[in-house]
């Protein structure tokens, strides 16, 4: 089973030597970023920052840092535990499209353990603070890096709801802390928040908001995985962690947050009332301009009575990103292949951002499979921001990219072989030369039929590889070589 709550976890990873208790004062502007930044690109210890200079609130650091402590807090022994649980649910049936995604998750509504349940008494509202006890500098934000535009909170929960519909939806954005009261929302064009708050801002109507620290595992996971606007993440939280994720009425709207969760700010979104935001460090390596977005006023803070903070760092990958990415990579790719049969298998690089570049196998049948790949890709919810595809056949390990650079490097023919787009891009994307929107590009670097216009002598060579009764032989004999 997966952690009910933050300190559990960090308990347990206390008693296995896997968490570092640092109790020197730490100063939140630059100095925990660069000390995180070092710890995480050395896959070290999560990390407990005791006395932030400040702050009485601890910061819990690098939590997700590896895959394998992800795992465990997730109650998983890797990533595929749960892909082949969703594989399993979807047969034998395997609905086709993606009206027969959303129907794939809709059968998970029916899974008592899924649903969350609500109560009445939450540990996250042991203390209530509203109007002038209302004081975000108390909160432990950090100035990342040197042309920051400001601090930030970067794995707070944020809870909005449809006004039209009441569908909720749970993001992770960065959040600017502005003055004591106010949060700038970085709410990207592609993303469900910034569609609430549009039809909101239409109907002339503020909209509630909530945003909840050091949340469960499973629910923190359940934020970052790019669902359609229709899918509850707290289904999909449940789902993960194999029980109901417990949830509580907020005090000053009408949201509902985890119960277990450390900490929770409550506010309201006036219509049109933005401010500059910006520039941050991003997940991309390169800092993100300076633009305009919602400003939220705190209305209530409530907490745990002694309350952990979380946050992560990002920037140059790799980072605290690279397994929440790489565990979403491996979740979806059951339901990708739902909309998208062709599909083996996939890897995102974190190199890439997790959605610059996809690398796809394919059992090849017919002419011109590959390109018909890339475009299924193009029209995929969230994979629709994909700048660089690049296909291999079925007999390649996507994940080694040794294999698959001699692949690309390899088998094409760039006059024939590039496919060359324009389509939308991710809103932090700085390559492209207006916002939103740039060119992209997909390398079919398959094996190429004669129906093709691949008519060589022969046809498309065979590789090299070892004649297999001498290969047997010589791993028999290998001790023998004193090698």
């Amino acid at each position: 089973m997966a952690y009910d709550d933050l300190r559990s976890f960090l308990r347990a990873l206390d008693r296995e030597g896997d968490l570092k208790r640092i109790k020197a004062e730490v100063d939140p502007h630059l100095e925990i970023g660069e000390i995180v930044d070092r710890v995480q690109k050395a896959k070290g210890p999560a990390l407990l920052f005791e006395n932030v200079k400040g702050s009485s609130m601890p910061l819990a650091m690098n939590v997700f840092g590896t895959e394998r402590r992800l795992a465990k807090s997730l109650g998983l022994k890797g990533p595929d535990d749960i892909s082949e649980k969703i594989a399993g649910l979807l047969k034998p049936e395997l609905p086709q499209g993606f009206t027969g995604f959303r129907d794939a998750f809709g059968k998970l509504a029916s899974m008592t353990h899924v649903p969350p349940r609500n109560v009445k008494d939450a540990p996250v509202q042991e203390v209530v603070l509203t109007g002038d006890d209302v004081n975000l500098d108390e909160l432990p934000a950090l100035f990342t890096w040197p042309m920051d535009g400001g601090s930030f909170f970067n794995l707070g929960l944020t809870h909005t709801k449809h006004p039209d519909t009441g569908i909720r939806n749970l993001g992770l954005y960065r959040l600017q802390r502005h003055d004591r009261r106010t949060i700038g929302m970085h709410w990207q064009i592609h993303k469900d928040s910034r569609n609430h708050y549009a039809v909101a801002q239409k109907r002339g109507e503020r909209l509630p908001v909530a945003i909840a620290f050091g949340c469960p595992p499973a629910v923190t996971y359940a934020a970052t995985a790019p669902l359609p606007g229709d899918i509850d993440e707290y289904l999909f939280a449940g789902f993960i962690a194999g029980e109901r994720v417990r949830m509580v009425d907020c005090k000053t709207v009408p949201l509902q947050v985890p119960a277990d969760a450390e900490v929770v700010i409550e506010g309201w979104l006036e219509p049109g009332e933005m401010l500059p935001e910006g520039p941050f460090g991003d997940h991309t390596g390169f800092y993100t301009p300076q633009e305009p977005f919602p400003a939220l006023k705190i209305d209530c803070v409530t907490m745990r009575r002694r309350p952990i903070l979380q946050s992560i760092v990002v920037g140059r990958p790799p980072t605290e990103d690279g397994p929440l990415g790489k565990f979403t990579e491996r979740f979806f790719l059951p339901l990708l292949k739902i909309i998208i049969p062709d599909i083996v298998d996939y890897d995102l690089p974190e190199a890439g951002g997790f959605h610059n570049c996809v690398i796809v196998s394919i059992d090849k049948k017919y002419p011109k499979h590959a390109q018909k790949t890339m475009h299924a890709i193009w029209g995929a919810h969230m994979m629709s921001l994909t700048k660089l595809i690049i296909v291999v056949d079925s007999d390649c390990d996507v994940h080694d990219y040794q294999e698959v650079a001699w692949r690309a490097f390899g088998n094409v023919d760039y006059s024939r072989d590039l496919t060359v787009v324009e389509g939308p891009v991710d809103h932090l994307d700085h390559a492209s030369y207006q916002q939103f929107w740039g060119g992209k590009a997909g390398i079919d670097a398959t094996r190429k039929l004669p129906e093709e216009g691949y008519t060589r002598d022969g046809g498309w060579p065979e590789m090299v590889s070892s004649d297999p009764a001498t290969a047997e032989l010589v791993s028999r004999r290998w001790k023998e070589y004193g090698l």
